[in-house]
């Protein structure tokens, strides 16, 4: 057998592998007897099938599969011993000059293109400068949270009229353009919650209505969504999407979710017996709380600026022609246009995997199976916090984590985070982090633009 390689420009490479009978005899040979010792053909007792009768049968298919196998190992035992850094993976190249008659005397030569990636350091040190946000809590965010959560623990009324925030149950029922009721229309009977209204008038109009009460009312109007108008007329979002009547709303009952009293037993339920006993430790447990969700951002919005700044800084060229005609042979379904669209973003996010795979290796940054474990398990007691404040207990959350690992997908996609945050805690780590408090809404601001 022969390797050479050839270079194609800086970036790219062709490696020919020549093949000659002696280097695949003997694998063709064994094939052919171990599958005679399974087949199961007419005529013989199983395992009995004599080799040269399978070669007669199966011998080209067999001796191509043998090819195949020894162009794969050899490939990638070259790629290894040469320790070549290759993007994508190895594309054949086709020759159509080149015939075999496949009869077990032929030379092969195959020809595969490699892209490369690039040759180049990262070097981050106190030099590098960035900006760390501290947000902290402006009270109409945090007035929201608190509301939000003591209607979580709230108790339901019935109070005679309609506030802002309530929900009607109602009878709807679908009008012809005239005022009347539409014969074989639409009627439901649903929960309407104000807070979901968008036009202001029509909320006006729907404030203060009693049990009982009337109004012809323009869902379309009312909800800007599709998908919240077909819920509370139980149709399809298609049905949703082309409905022009309007339609008489019938107060059937007024609900009202009251926020739960801030006593001993509400702080109870929410931090454990006695962690809170007044409303100061309890407003300063939600402050911490929604800081807490402020920090998450303000780390992704850092982690966002050293993504951007490093990439400006490490201008990495890329095979990029050969990556195209790669990502088109490994994607059928791939247009030119879906390409062209979509190369810039894939070749940035290609970049950024090589400067993180060069910063984990330069500074030996290792991934445990312990780090990919917690992180998962932080994600999913975040997740379980959505629907309650209260902890999950400690047992039940790792099992929920064992199981959620054992889902390849979940595990690459934790594996992935874990890198890009030991990654990031490095940069930070030996970069100029300079701190900067901000209230909330000025982030937002800064993040929009």
């Amino acid at each position: 057998m022969n390797i050479t390689q050839e270079k194609q420009g800086n970036l790219g490479a062709v490696v020919k592998i020549k093949i000659t009978p002696e280097d695949y005899t003997q694998k063709v040979e064994k094939a052919i007897k171990e599958q005679a010792k399974k087949a199961n053909l007419p005529g013989f007792r199983k395992g009995m099938v004599p080799p040269a009768h399978i070669k007669r049968m199966y011998g080209k298919s067999i001796l191509v599969d043998e090819i195949n196998n020894l162009l794969n190992d050899t490939l990638n035992n070259y790629i290894g011993e040469q320790k070549l850094e290759i993007l994508g993976q190895p594309l054949p190249k086709m020759d159509d000059t080149k015939e075999f008659n496949w009869d077990g005397n032929d030379e092969f030569e195959f020809d595969y293109e490699l892209g490369l990636a690039p040759s180049f350091d990262v070097d981050i040190t106190s030099a590098d400068k960035f900006t760390g946000y501290v947000v902290k809590a402006d009270q109409e965010t945090l007035d929201a949270r608190i509301k939000n959560i003591r209607k979580s623990y709230g108790k339901m009324t019935n109070p005679e009229a309609a506030e802002s925030g309530d929900v009607l149950w109602s009878e709807l029922t679908q009008l012809s353009p005239d005022g009347s009721v539409f014969e074989g229309g639409i009627t439901n009977t649903a929960s309407v919650r104000l807070d979901l209204i968008e036009d202001g008038e029509i909320l006006k109009s729907l404030i203060g209505l009693k049990a009982g009460d009337e109004v012809e009312i323009d869902l379309k109007k009312a909800f800007a969504d599709d998908a919240q108008l077909a819920k509370v007329l139980n149709i399809s979002e298609e049905d949703a999407k082309e409905l022009q009547s309007k339609f008489r709303l019938t107060v059937k009952n007024v609900n009202r979710l009251e926020e739960a009293d801030l006593n001993q037993e509400f702080f109870d339920k929410l931090f454990g017996k006695d962690t809170v006993t007044d409303e100061a430790g309890f407003v300063a447990k939600i402050t911490e709380e929604v800081e807490g969700m402020f920090k998450q951002d303000a780390d992704r919005q850092l982690s966002n600026d050293i993504y951007e700044k490093l990439l400006q800084k490490y201008t990495l060229e890329l095979p990029d022609e050969f990556l195209k005609r790669w990502l088109k042979a490994t994607n059928e379904k791939l247009s030119d246009e879906e390409l062209e669209q979509g190369y810039a973003d894939f070749a940035k996010n290609l970049r950024w995997t090589l400067i993180e795979n060069k910063i984990m290796k330069d500074n030996s940054i290792e991934i445990k199976y312990e780090d990919v474990f917690k992180t998962a398990k932080e994600r999913l007691d975040a997740q379980f916090r959505m629907y309650s404040p209260s902890p999950m207990p400690e047992d039940q959350l790792a099992q929920y984590t064992v199981q959620f690992l054992q889902d390849k997908e979940n595990a690459n996609r934790i594996f992935e985070e874990v890198k890009a945050i030991k990654t990031f805690d490095y940069i930070k780590s030996v970069a100029t982090i300079d701190e900067q408090e901000i209230d909330y809404k000025k982030f937002t601001e800064l993040t929009k633009a």
